[in-house]
This record gives C-alpha cells, structure tokens and sequence, in this order.
C-alpha cells in the first residue's frame, strides 16, 4: 500500500471546526463489517497509516480515514478510522467531513435543485444515517445520528497533578471521560493545552482496565478512547467548551462529535438537557458543534451532532526509497 518508487498515493484533505481528515481510498479490505475491516487494518495497514500520519507528510494531531464499502446494500459508504496512534472506534468530525467529501465529489447522487440529502454512513461503532444540507449543490452543514450512548460511571475519583478529580465515563461511539476543568487553574483553550494534554493522559491511564470501559455488547469498543475537558463559560449548561485529549496525548481541534454525544448522555443524566435540547458545544480552534438528544430509551439516548466541513487541500505522496526517515518520525 505504501507508494514504491515511481508511484504516488493521492488524499482530498478536509478540516471539520479546524481538525483535519485525511481521505484515502486504498483497495478492498478484509472483512464483512467496517468493524471487521478495521481489525484487517489493524493487522495489514498500519505501516500506511504511519505513513501518513507522520512528518513531513504529517504530524502529531493528524486524522483521516479510508474509505471502505458499507456494511450492506443499506448504506451508501463505509469508513474505517485512523490518527497517530491507530485506528478509532468513532468519529464525529470525520464522518462530517467525509459525507460533505462525498455529495462534494459526487460520490453520491444529489438530485437537481435538493436542499438535502441522507446519505448513510457505515463506521465502526455502526450505522450512522446523515443529512447533509445543501446550497447550490454545496453541503453546508452536515448532522449524524449517531449509535446509541449512554453514561458507564459517575464521580469516579482520579489523582492528578490538579488534585483528585471527579470522572465521569460515557459512551458516545467510544468511550470518553468527562472532567469539569471550570474550578482548576486551566481554562479549555489553545494557551493551556499542554496543562491539557498532561491531565488528559493522566486521567485515561488512571482508568486503563476500568470496568466502565468495558462495552457490553462487543470488546472491540472497549477502552478510553479520550478524555474530555470541558467548562461552561457562561450561565448556560447547554453552551460548554471543550478540550478533548485522545489516543496518547492528541489534541482535537474541533469540539469532537462522538465526544458530544458522550457529553449530551452526561448532561441528560444530570438532568440538564431533554429530549429536542440543543447542546452548542465550542472547540479549541473556534468552530461548533450542535449537538441535540433525539429519544431516550432506558438509560440509553439517541443523539445528532451538526457541524460543517471544508475541504483545504489535494495530497500527492511518495516515498523515496533513498530517503533515511522512511515512514517518518512524531516529535509528540
């Protein structure tokens, strides 16, 4: 998969609220499901992934994912999921950017003069139906349904170097701990983030073989995916802002969709947003997020998260054979 000498590997480079992705399609893969194909990934892919991931092509914060058929004739496109560290579960900004990719690229059917169009969306953690919304043929915004999500733990108590924190655990495609940050002496923007990235690491390795990040229903979506800052920077609980700290120590630019859903679980639990409540969640680099609890069944609700997604570049990569950092190196 990895370009040889004389071959080229080409991207379409997409930003949702400032967080890259990066879309390739790169050939079949193993498997009947997009879950199974990110395991085949797992096993075959991951020297392509550093590839792209890495400097000079990359760098530390990097995120794409390659395009994969859907699971079965009810959805129009799959997407296994990937950033510096591996291959991810969910993905919010991701899926935003890719179904404005693809209604951008044609890749599926826009009738003459839509406003809208569905377009169904296989990822890893399931079966993401989406709206794109449309002008002059253009996706303007994009919202997903996502998989159900639902809260794990609540006041899980973590040591910090900010003293012991209360956590909270919800699953919102992968699972993410929540950690109000409003009382700390960090606030959730770009000048604090390296105070950021270093409570974000310690309160995921805190929680390494939780039982609250087990997944009842299938191991592979097991494990902290991320760990949340968020604060609230007025009166209003349905406006936050966040940071969100995944895989080791990588910082999302955007507000993190599957993390809103995670977040829209919390604050229902709490009993601070109902059922047609809209969230306006606040990333690092600016833009936002509306996330919105659609239905609750049980302890489980159904969420959508809106965003928007524009495309900022075309990559053409090759490896030279002579060059001596090969797949390339991270400084973080």
């Amino acid at each position: 998969m990895i370009p040889g000498p004389g071959e080229t590997l080409t991207s379409d480079d997409w930003h949702a609220a400032g967080e890259p992705f990066r879309i390739l399609d790169v050939g079949p893969m193993e498997g009947a499901t997009v879950l199974d194909r990110r395991s085949w990934a797992q096993a075959n892919l991951d020297d392509l992934r550093r590839f792209l991931v890495s400097e000079p092509r990359g760098h530390s914060d990097m995120y794409g994912g390659f395009v994969v058929p859907p699971d079965d004739a009810g959805g129009d496109l799959g997407v296994v999921f990937w950033h510096k560290d591996g291959f991810s579960t969910a993905c919010g900004h991701g899926t935003i950017a890719l179904v404005a990719w693809a209604v951008d690229t044609g890749l599926v059917d826009v009738p003459d003069d839509a406003e809208r169009v569905d377009v169904v969306v296989d990822v890893p953690s399931g079966r993401l139906p989406t709206t794109a919304t449309l002008v002059d043929g253009r996706p303007t915004a994009v919202r997903f349904m996502n998989v159900p999500s639902f809260v794990s733990a609540i006041g899980l108590e973590v040591d910090t170097n900010h003293g012991t924190l209360d956590v909270d655990v919800a699953f919102g495609g992968a699972f993410y701990a929540s950690v109000a940050v409003d009382d700390l002496d960090v606030d959730a923007t770009a000048d604090h983030v390296d105070d950021l990235i270093a409570l974000g690491r310690q309160v995921k390795a805190a929680l390494a073989g939780h039982p609250s990040i087990e997944h009842p229903d299938d191991d592979r979506l097991s494990g902290c995916y991320g760990t949340i800052l968020h604060e609230t920077p007025g009166d209003d609980p349905r406006c936050q802002r966040n940071v969100t700290i995944f895989a080791d120590g990588q910082v999302d630019r955007s507000p993190c969709g599957s993390g809103t859903s995670a977040r829209l679980a919390l604050l229902h639990h709490h009993g601070q947003l109902g059922v047609g409540d809209d969230l306006h969640h606040l990333g690092l680099a600016g833009g936002m997020f509306v996330g919105r609890i659609e239905s609750v069944d049980g302890d489980r609700v159904t969420t959508s998260v809106e965003g928007s997604a524009h495309r900022h570049a075309t990559s053409t990569f090759v490896l030279d054979p002579d060059d001596p950092v090969g797949l390339g190196f991270l400084l973080r």
